[in-house]
């Protein structure tokens, strides 16, 4: 005995009226329904696909170049050449005044300051460091560098110097130092071998390579050597002071807020991350323009894509309207048929947009890569940004069904009929 198959409709009688027809008219216009869900799942394929790969290259450049430096910092204020006032009786005077020379001085006071900046809400660490000009010597081989002394443990805490590091570990003690590896190329050094410092103050030292770090910047490579900060002090003829303060605050973007804070808290020229790299900022915030443009238009193309299709399921399944009306359906039950198709498109549209952009991230993050052979980015999504673009699918493919649902539950039944 051959058992007969249940009919499609019969299948789903458990579901609700409205569910029911939306699913059998969608159902019906096999080829409108496809393409209108193409639409959808590609427009949620590249919002996905478009946002999170500019966030993880967006993540990417900040981290490379926050990588080498301070979020925030401290340093005295410029010296200033006075005019000399003029008598209140005598003649006027005509005056020169020239830009006065900044001489290297250390922050006044710099442990209570250093306290007070530490104790400063969205602050996570401070790191005093005393910065100087420096000559490096090995054998006939010599080259102008930035010597840097700092204490190793607060200024691990500020640059995440550990990921640098290529040989031994962020450390300095004693009459260790620790050189970029372009620096070492130069002049011929490695782990071990002895370098020879000189200030512009006339002291010199002689210290051993301990460590060799890379910074992903050829120039910072060749110019940093880190001593202890007592050793720094000495050399450059500062003893117990220091030039600047160093300080990594909670919230990245946040910067310039606790910047204005400090200011007006310690009255010295503090510069934020954001200040001094204004070029990185501005083009970040580009790029993140042009990619809400892309999202929005993208949007509005799939809107309009659903409300035509809708549209034409109207005008097509018109004496299906009357005959509901007829029968007693009420206006808000043939727009809720009409609304739930565009939800319905929208949803399974985000299900199958949300798989074709992890696609797309796998295939191109094979193809492109960083000149170094790494991945460019990671083929990965983040949950958040999914299901905001499922909810915004769906909102859209409702609202792009509000005009063709209307139009419907407006319909008078006998005039659909005959027609």
């Amino acid at each position: 005995m051959t058992r007969q198959r249940r009919p499609f409709a019969a299948s789903l009688r458990w579901m609700p009226f409205e569910l029911l027809l939306a699913l059998r008219f969608l159902r019906e216009g096999r080829m409108q329904s496809a393409l209108i869900l193409a639409g959808v799942t590609g427009g949620v394929a590249v919002t996905i696909f478009l946002t999170q790969l500019i966030n993880q290259l967006q993540s990417g450049i900040i981290d490379r170049v926050m990588g080498a430096q301070a979020h925030v910092v401290l340093r005295p204020l410029e010296e200033a050449t006075l005019r000399v006032p003029a008598p209140p009786d005598g003649p006027a005077l005509a005056a020169l005044v020239q830009p006065r020379e900044q001489r290297l001085r250390s922050l006044d006071q710099w442990e209570r300051v250093a306290a007070q900046v530490a104790a400063t809400p969205q602050v996570l660490a401070v790191s005093p460091v005393v910065s100087g000009p420096a000559f490096a010597a090995s054998g006939a081989a010599s080259r102008s560098v930035a010597l840097l002394g700092v204490l190793p443990d607060a200024y691990r805490r500020v640059v995440q110097m550990d990921d640098k590091m290529l040989h031994a570990r962020f450390d300095v003690s004693g009459n260790r130092a620790l050189i970029g590896v372009e620096l070492a190329r130069e002049l011929g050094l490695g782990v071990g071998d002895r370098l020879r410092l000189s200030s512009a103050s006339g002291r010199s030292e002689t210290l051993l390579v301990g460590g060799l770090f890379d910074m992903g910047n050829r120039e910072l490579n060749r110019r940093w050597v880190f001593v202890t900060l007592r050793l720094g002090q000495t050399l450059l003829d500062l003893p117990g002071g220091v030039t600047h303060i160093d300080v990594r605050v909670r919230d990245l973007f946040g910067a310039d807020a606790v910047a204005n804070v400090l200011r007006a808290q310690t009255g010295l020229t503090v510069e934020s991350w954001m200040q001094t790299n204004a070029g990185l900022l501005n083009a970040l915030s580009n790029q993140s323009v042009s990619n809400n443009l892309i999202r929005s238009f993208v949007v509005l193309i799939v809107a309009l894509g659903i409300a035509s299709v809708l549209v034409v399921s109207v005008v097509q399944k018109q004496r299906e309207i009357g005959i509901l009306r007829a029968m007693g359906a009420g206006r808000r039950r043939v727009m809720a048929i009409f609304l739930l198709q565009g939800g319905l498109v929208g949803l399974v549209g985000s299900v199958l947009g949300t798989a074709l952009a992890f696609s797309l991230l796998q295939v191109f993050s094979r193809i492109f890569k960083s000149p170094d052979g790494s991945a460019l980015f990671a083929p990965m999504l983040d949950p958040l940004l999914v299901l905001l673009a499922a909810l915004l699918a769906c909102v859209v493919g409702l609202l792009a069904a509000v005009i063709p649902a209307r139009s419907a539950a407006r319909m008078d039944p006998v005039q659909a009929i005959r027609s």
